[in-house]
């Protein structure tokens, strides 16, 4: 049986205590981390964090155990939330849910030598597993919250960088431009195409220049999405001109066969523009 409400009891008592004795075992010298923190705010703050989660956890020696872990579940995955601590690495968090686990087994050891006549080994061994499993789903639980938070920041990076990567840019008299740069597979091909025409219609422009002046190599694949943004601009109302395609690019397109007959192309940009303009 892990319950003991002596050893409840006792836990509750020095609960500040285990908190401070955590705090004085940090030693971390990174200004990136949370811990390195000379603010009395934020210091008062993680003291209190730790408080709330060590007197929800000696309730583990008051409740039956499923249903205290189900709930001390519950309570973590809104403490791994905590946007301070997934902004600090990972490493440093594991770090002190460790130290902390050190200071609770010292203060059950405490418990269990001044105990020893009502307290069996047994039972101490049984309190010091519990514990440990008890932390080892709380480090779980926060890296896996982590790792969510890393995915989340990666995957609105990837569409902050999509959308730079094929910004449409309203000129003047209803015309824009498209400047691609850098090298093009067919997954950004694709993402070109839907956020030019998302941006194109929202803009409510006539004339798109696309300028591939920065882009060194294309391939068949990405030739036809270009092709197929044009023709989809056309479907819009929108007239389309291809400039600055460097004579490398122009040699591969006849290799492969590309038609560029039915599009508008101009040699540079500058040009482009003229001819839009001119009508």
């Amino acid at each position: 049986m892990h319950r003991n409400n002596d050893l409840y009891e006792f836990l509750l008592e020095n609960s500040w205590q285990m908190t401070e004795d955590w705090y004085q075992k940090i030693d971390d010298q990174d200004p990136f981390s949370l811990y390195s923190t000379e603010d009395p705010t934020i210091i008062k703050s993680l003291k209190e964090q730790n408080q709330e989660y060590l007197v929800r956890l000696h309730k583990i020696f008051a409740t039956e155990e499923n249903s205290f872990i189900e709930e001390f579940e519950k309570w973590t995955i809104s403490l791994a939330q905590d946007q301070k601590h997934l902004d600090t690495s990972v490493h440093y968090v594991v770090r002190e849910f460790n130290q902390t686990q050190e200071v609770y087994l010292s203060y059950i050891q405490k418990f269990y030598q001044e105990n020893q006549e009502a307290v069996t080994l047994d039972q101490f061994f049984t309190w010091c597993e519990l514990v440990r499993k008890i932390f080892n789903i709380s480090i779980y639980i926060y890296i896996d919250e982590a790792h969510k938070n890393t995915k989340n920041q990666i995957a609105a990076q990837k569409e902050m960088i999509n959308e730079l990567s094929s910004p449409v840019i309203l000129l003047q008299n209803n015309v824009a431009l498209l400047p691609l740069i850098g090298d093009i597979d067919t997954a950004r091909a694709k993402l070109i195409l839907e956020n030019t025409l998302a941006q194109s219609a929202k803009l409510g422009i006539s004339n798109l220049c696309i300028d591939l002046s920065g882009v060194a190599i294309i391939d068949t694949m990405v030739a036809h999405e270009i092709f197929n943004l044009i023709k989809a601009l056309k479907l819009l109302g929108i007239s389309s001109t291809l400039s600055g395609i460097r004579p490398e690019i122009a040699q591969t397109a006849i290799q492969l066969g590309l038609d560029f007959e039915e599009v508008h192309t101009s040699a540079s940009l500058a040009q482009a523009l003229e001819k839009i303009a001119r009508g």
